[in-house]
């Protein structure tokens, strides 16, 4: 905790001290670790001079709004750990009470990435697209960098290509709101090395790969969830 105190921040492990002193409180616990919480902090938060965010997967707004004082404005968060340099993904969602928050709500998250608005229902698979996938992602860069070392490069030098190369793909889409085959297309040349590549990865089942990663742990979801009802 030094370091954020060195920045001038307050920091406490007392929840009902953190509580007591911030309008926003951002609930980031295990899921087995919700309900005790909860328990401890809901006597301290206001009607009008609160927001409850939680990041807790498995646990959705009805749930929580019983657990706390009526009123309460109560919005679920699935961020990724890119929040960290400010390139999250954040997805939100909320009940139609809290909905006149959401302009606050989702410039705030705006300041440490990009942010979508979605209903309920979808924050599981948010959570295996915009904060599991993050690790795919890495992983492809892993395996782009791995390839550089067998064509010829340092792993230091093929890593800073390959993750740059992706970076670079990733702000075009962002940028020109254009769809990926598009950009393929402009790097794309008949009989050349790009379709070469291309043709190769998929034959190996390079896509069908990714998209059975993210559908698995989308379902992976599912089923801890079933267990919990």
């Amino acid at each position: 905790m030094s370091p954020f105190k060195k920045q001038g921040f307050i920091v406490s492990s007392d929840n009902c001290d953190a509580v007591s002193n911030t309008n926003v409180v951002i609930v980031s616990v295990d899921p087995q670790g919700m309900k005790k919480l909860l328990e401890e902090i809901a006597p301290l938060l206001i009607t009008k001079e609160h927001i409850l965010f939680s990041t807790v997967t498995g646990v959705d707004i009805s749930e929580l709004s019983q657990s706390i004082p009526s009123g309460v404005p109560v919005f679920r968060i699935m961020p990724n750990v890119a929040i960290a340099i400010g390139e999250s993904m954040t997805c939100i969602s909320c009940d139609k009470d809290s909905q006149k928050y959401m302009s606050f709500v989702n410039s705030m998250f705006e300041h440490v990435g990009k942010t979508m608005i979605i209903p309920e229902d979808l924050m599981g698979p948010a959570t295996s697209l915009g904060a599991a996938g993050l690790a795919f992602f890495l992983r492809a860069i892993r395996a782009a960098s791995q390839g550089g070392s067998e064509i010829g490069f340092h792993a230091e030098e093929s890593i800073t290509i390959s993750a740059q190369a992706a970076k670079g793909a990733a702000a075009l889409l962002l940028e020109r709101e254009s769809h990926p085959e598009a950009e393929i297309d402009t790097v794309t040349t008949p009989r050349g090395i790009t379709i070469a590549g291309l043709n190769e990865m998929e034959h190996q089942g390079f896509s069908s790969a990714m998209i059975k990663g993210i559908v698995t742990s989308a379902e992976k979801i599912n089923k801890l969830l079933a267990k919990k009802d």
